[in-house]
């Protein structure tokens, strides 16, 4: 069984847009995204020995990563970015604000990249874009290979005009679902952990999810992905209840991530 899985969870072999997770949620994030010749992995908040053990269940060595894009500095996204392109020689992408946070430690090569201004890896052309986080200069990522876009959109307050104009058009979306309000007002965190989750630059609830993909549509979308949930402050069936009256009826298109394994290489046709 284990055999079977393992290979079922590895890379896609045609040339495809694809994505999938190592583990997401406020233990850890980590995300692989492929054009099929081309892997990058977007923040990784895992240590070096599982990062690597979390690659290895699809069949990859991080020598076969092209780079690590960063989007922010919090330790659930970035503790295991130096550490992993120290030991592996990986280069580094992340913003200037991202960079002098000084989270990261010593790397050798990095890449500053600018808010709304795209660049490229080799097949992989990616859009920074700006999202309303407490951060010193968060981003997150809108992906373009084979005629298809992938949007990567977690840790951001609330969906503000401009998110919602920058990630239209996608074919598949990464999506923060972290909290339900209700649970984060019952739930253990402190009051200023509460107002900080629920605020403008916090964390996406439940609601808002639906709210900006009702914003940017629909239509062209084949997989939405719920992301980041909170362990302490959500549950998977209520970010699916938010999100599939949106789908009409087609619930094969939502997926729910978790923090254990992530989840399995969703593929943009």
């Amino acid at each position: 069984m284990a055999e079977r899985e393992s290979q079922a969870a590895r890379l896609p072999g045609e040339r495809v847009l694809s994505f999938a997770s190592l583990g997401s949620g406020s233990k850890g994030n980590a995300t692989l995204v492929s054009d099929g010749e081309t892997q990058v992995l977007v923040d990784c908040g895992f240590g070096l020995r599982e990062t690597e053990k979390r690659l290895a269940r699809y069949g990859l060595h991080p020598r076969q990563l092209a780079a690590v894009l960063v989007t922010h500095e919090h330790g659930d996204h970035i503790s295991g970015v130096g550490a992993l392109a120290r030991r592996h020689g990986l280069p580094v992408y992340l913003t200037a604000g991202t960079l002098l946070s000084r989270r990261l430690g010593e790397v050798a090569q990095h890449r500053l990249i600018v808010p709304q201004v795209r660049f490229a890896i080799a097949g992989l052309e990616i859009d920074p874009i700006t999202v309303p986080h407490d951060a010193r200069e968060p981003v997150q990522f809108r992906f373009h290979a084979r005629q298809r876009t992938l949007g990567v959109l977690t840790d951001l307050g609330h969906p503000s005009e401009h998110v919602i104009a920058r990630f239209q058009r996608c074919d598949a979306l990464l999506l923060e679902c972290n909290h339900d309000p209700r649970m984060l007002v019952d739930g253990p965190y402190p009051p200023r952990l509460k107002r900080r989750v629920g605020g403008n630059w916090g964390h996406l609830a439940n609601a808002q999810a639906r709210t900006l993909l009702t914003r940017i549509g629909l239509d062209r979308l084949q997989r939405i992905v719920c992301s980041h949930l909170s362990e302490h402050n959500n549950r998977p069936e209520l970010a699916r209840e938010a999100l599939v009256p949106l789908l009409d009826g087609d619930e094969s298109r939502l997926v729910v991530s978790a923090q254990d394994r992530g989840f399995d290489w969703q593929v943009i046709a």
